[in-house]
């Protein structure tokens, strides 16, 4: 089960954007901050949301990383062999892995996957969560072995042999024996708000991943990061990390946005924002600067709505409407520079379906059809009516 790979760092055509979704190793449900609604993220639930998106025409899935996840390579790997032609976004995690031991599952990983691998080069910005892993670094210095690591990491999966004495890192006679399939090397993703992180992403990656802040910070970002890489005679790409709320009506949306965090209460907010607090993250301040811990202002921009970031870490915003909306705000991102949207949703399986069928059909895809070409029971879609007659199109008041 292979599919062709991509040329690195390809961005999607012109006007065109690439839409990935989100595996939920760290836990799914249909609300946030509590257990009510909740349900057992095994294997099973995995490959049913992995083949929800293979099929329904998604370009991608995110796997998140870090100790609240399941493991990022354990689970793709579990995945690969059940998708196709569904691309992968694992991490690797400068510091945690030497340059050689991440090259060599890199290539391993896109070989087995015929080309489907892309990475996601996380750095970390929980101090406490990197101490429970070994890293007793700053903030700059994790970025300092970031840039060291990527120099390394990126010239053994180009076929070259490292010799390598860096402050952080020292390399001899580094080799990789066995090549990816993409050539150079699987496209390398990569988020950070910092002056250390748009070092980085300047010198080294294709893609600059931003999380959901409104379009204007978005604008301001997209155009730093591009001249910090044109200085450096390099070009970046860009994508955005979001979920949506989309719903038949506006109404229906806004309501299943207050439904999801029905059971959070201020105590439990309050836990989660000190936690947030305690982190060096750039990126999650500018998260939580959104709302500032308040319920009272959640809709920071028309139609983006900060109630998940109340209690999630990371990504912290919403797209919510109806589905012609949601895909408005979504070109209004990809006229400031977005080719690539990295979405979820509450309970994930269900939201993508729910995206996949209201707003996909509306954007100008890059990677394909969001429905199969042909169906079992050869359609038109639903339920046959009374074991007669085929369902017609027609809406609820007579809207087509």
């Amino acid at each position: 089960m292979t599919s062709a790979p991509l040329a690195n760092g390809a961005p999607p055509a012109p006007g065109a954007a690439n839409v990935f979704w989100f595996l939920p190793t760290h836990g799914d449900g249909r609300y946030l901050g509590t257990a009510i609604g909740g349900r057992a993220v095994d294997l099973s639930y995995l490959q049913q949301i992995a083949q929800a998106a293979d099929r329904l025409g998604y370009f991608g899935v995110l796997l998140p990383t870090g100790r609240s996840c399941e493991d990022s390579w354990v689970v793709a790997s579990a995945l690969v062999p059940l998708t196709e032609p569904l691309r992968f976004l694992v991490a690797v995690r400068p510091g945690l892995q030497s340059p050689g031991v991440a090259a060599r599952m890199t290539a391993t990983l896109d070989r087995l996957s015929g080309g489907r691998l892309l990475i996601n080069v996380v750095t970390g910005g929980d101090p406490v969560e990197n101490k429970g892993d070994g890293i007793f670094l700053s903030h700059a210095e994790r970025y300092a072995v970031t840039g060291e690591f990527l120099a390394v990491y990126r010239a053994l999966l180009r076929g070259e042999t490292v010799d390598f004495a860096g402050e952080h890192l020292r390399i001899e006679d580094g080799r990789l024996l066995f090549e990816p399939v993409q050539r150079p090397y699987p496209p390398l993703y990569f988020g950070g708000s910092s002056e250390a992180a748009s070092a980085v992403a300047a010198e080294h990656v294709d893609k600059y991943l931003t999380w959901g802040e409104p379009p204007a910070q978005v604008a301001q970002k997209v155009a730093a990061f591009r001249a910090l890489a044109e200085a450096r005679g390099r070009q970046l790409t860009f994508g955005i990390r979001l979920h949506v709320i989309v719903r038949e009506t506006a109404a229906e949306a806004w309501e299943a946005a207050d439904d999801l965090i029905r059971f959070v209460d201020d105590d439990t907010i309050k836990a989660a924002q000190a936690t947030f607090a305690r982190m060096d993250s750039v990126g999650q301040a500018r998260m939580a600067a959104l709302h500032g811990g308040r319920r009272d202002q959640l809709e920071v921009s028309p139609n983006l709505w900060a109630g998940v970031g109340l209690v999630r870490g990371g990504a912290g915003t919403a797209l919510v409407g109806d589905p012609e909306t949601v895909a408005a705000r979504m070109r209004e991102y990809m006229a400031l520079g977005i080719d690539s949207f990295i979405l979820s949703g509450y309970p994930h399986l269900e939201e993508a379906y729910r995206f996949a069928e209201l707003v996909m059909p509306l954007l100008p895809l890059a990677h394909g059809s969001a429905q199969p070409t042909v169906q079992a029971n050869m359609g038109p879609f639903g339920e046959t009516i009374a074991n007669d007659r085929r369902p017609t199109l027609q809406r609820a008041g007579g809207r087509a």
